[in-house]
């Protein structure tokens, strides 16, 4: 069965798209939060909504420059395993325990060897 095109009064969802992507929708505003004259809160609200090309019409291309979007992404250092301290950290612990366990000389010991 084929369907057949209609014309109605009213506008589906890829329409209404379209045309906000095509002319651009902008939304502001301001929510204020006060507490006995004092202001706790500000939220300040701009949002364009539009297509690439439209955005790029008006002078807007932050996207562009951008770093974040622009720059690849360095691969992640490697996750160490439970219990394992990486790099410099795991050389300055195993010195620490080695300190711990060295022979200590006595307090007797070294009053001796300071008298002589």
């Amino acid at each position: 069965m084929e369907r057949v095109p209609t014309v109605s009064g009213t506008t589906n969802l890829i329409d209404i798209l379209d045309r906000v992507l095509d002319k651009g929708l902008v939304i502001a505003g301001d929510i204020r939060v006060s507490l006995a004259n004092v202001e706790l809160l500000t939220v300040r609200i701009r949002l364009l909504v539009c297509s690439v090309d439209k955005a790029e019409e008006i002078g807007l291309n932050w996207w562009k420059h951008d770093p974040n979007l622009t720059t690849p992404i360095q691969p992640a250092a490697p996750i160490a395993r439970f219990g394992e301290v990486p790099g410099r950290a795991r050389v300055a612990a195993s010195n620490r325990v080695a300190r711990a366990s060295a022979p200590r000389k006595s307090s007797a010991a070294k009053s001796s060897t300071r008298r002589k």
